[in-house]
Parts: C-alpha cells; sequence; structure tokens
C-alpha cells in the first residue's frame, strides 16, 4: 500500500525505548563505497491523500517493550492528524486450502461499523497481544476500529503469502472507502499457488489433506446459507492465547 500509493513518510517511532534488540536485530548496510552503517527496525508512518479519503500508514516490528506508551505515541498520531477510523492487518494460521478464496474474520467493537461491515462483535476475553492494547486504546479515545484477520494454510506458514495481503488490502480498501492498490500483488499471487504446491507435491499424506480442505471449502462456498465465521472467530481466539 505505501508503495503502490506512493505515500509519504511524516514520522518514524524510535525503536530503543520498545524493542528487544536480541530477538528484531537492527541490519548492517555496506554502501557503493564500502562504508558500512546500522539500519534499526523503527517503525515508519506515511501519509497519503486518495480518492474519498486520506490515509495514514503504519509499519514496522512488533514491539515488545512499553505496550502502553507505544500506543500512546500512536494515538498522538491520530489525534494530531485526525484520524476516525482505524484498521489493523494480520494473518494466523488455520485449516484452510492454498488454491481457494483466503478467508477473512473481521472484527469491532464499533457498533456503525459492525452493521456497516458484517463484521463480528469482539468478544474475546484472555491474553492479548499489542494490537488488543492498541485497539483499546484508540477505542477509549473515540476513535471506530477494526481488526482484519486472513486465514492462510498452516502447512505453508513458511511461504509469504501475497493471497492473504491481496485480500487484507482489499477489504481494508473497501472499508475505507477507496480504490484497492492490488497490481503489485497480482502476479506474485498467481506464484504462490504454484510455489506451495511444488512444496507439498511430492508428499501423499499432504496431498490427501490439501483435496478434503478443498472439499470442505467448496462446500462452504456452495452453500446458499450464510457461512457461519464462529469456527475461524474461534481459531483467531485461539491464535491469541497461544502467544507470548
Amino acid at each position: 500500500m505505501i508503495e503502490a500509493w506512493g505515500a509519504d513518510a511524516i514520522a518514524e517511532i524510535d525503536p530503543e525505548p520498545f524493542t528487544d534488540f536480541a530477538t528484531v536485530r537492527p541490519q548492517i548496510k555496506l554502501d557503493n563505497d564500502n562504508h558500512r552503517s546500522i539500519v534499526w527496525p523503527t517503525v515508519g508512518v506515511w501519509s497519503v491523500s486518495l480518492p474519498g479519503t486520506d490515509v495514514i500508514l503504519v509499519l514496522g516490528p512488533e514491539p515488545a517493550l512499553r505496550w502502553r506508551t507505544f500506543s500512546e505515541q500512536i494515538l498522538s498520531l491520530c489525534e494530531t492528524f485526525g484520524v476516525t477510523m482505524a484498521i489493523s492487518l494480520g494473518a494466523l494460521l488455520a485449516d484452510v486450502p492454498h488454491s481457494r478464496p483466503v478467508p477473512l474474520i473481521g472484527t469491532a467493537t464499533d457498533e456503525s461499523l459492525i452493521e456497516r461491515f458484517e463484521l463480528q462483535r469482539s468478544e474475546y476475553e484472555g491474553p492479548t497481544g499489542i494490537v488488543g492494547v492498541l485497539h483499546d486504546q484508540l477505542h477509549r479515545a473515540g476513535l471506530a476500529t477494526a481488526s482484519l484477520w486472513a486465514a492462510i494454510p498452516g502447512y505453508a506458514s513458511q511461504v509469504p503469502s501475497p493471497k492473504a495481503a491481496s485480500a487484507l488490502v482489499e477489504r481494508a480498501c473497501t472499508m475505507i472507502g477507496t480504490p484497492a492498490p492490488l497490481q503489485l500483488l497480482a502476479a506474485s499471487a498467481a506464484e504462490y499457488n504454484a510455489r506451495v504446491a511444488a512444496l507439498i507435491g511430492d508428499d501423499d499424506d499432504m496431498v490427501e489433506y490439501l483435496s478434503r480442505l478443498e472439499e470442505i471449502a467448496d462446500d462452504e462456498l456452495a452453500t446458499t446459507e450464510p457461512v457461519d465465521p464462529e469456527g475461524l472467530v474461534d481459531e483467531v481466539e485461539q491464535f491469541l492465547r497461544d502467544q507470548d
């Protein structure tokens, strides 16, 4: 989204107070003259004006420390730029086939968002991460917040999924009211199916497992009744519980 929209960098959040550098390591880079420099794992902030809306984009490593302070910095940015709605994008591993459309689940606490975009009311109780803390901070400040999750196949967890990224971007852009920049992801999404198919092609057990998942997905797509998202919500909640 940052690249496709040509968004402008407007801020960085200093990683020093929030990052465990033993886990998220800085990188050494060499320039053309072989001079070394350190690139720190910084959370960046970009802005862009789009048809129908203005958008602030935040991207960077998950903070390991001082979550409340980090959330206050994000809230300060929202207040400075007059943000009215915040959407977080994420993914979780689930029993879904790579060869079918990516299942999405959207949760929110704001009644208007739930009704307008057919989201699920978040009733989760239990351990949470920075996403939960950040949403709580923004919600208490009066912002409408939603969280979108893409379900990706557990058997292909080591392969980045542009299909999931594309599904998340498309749904988020529908919510913010602007065309989705999917061109950069289209070719990669086609290659993704081929990569995962090659990964499991020689494993008869995995091929059989995939076939069963495809049958389940096809049955859900063929039904005339709306698919009940409770199972996917349960997987999101279990995913959150399993996090350290």
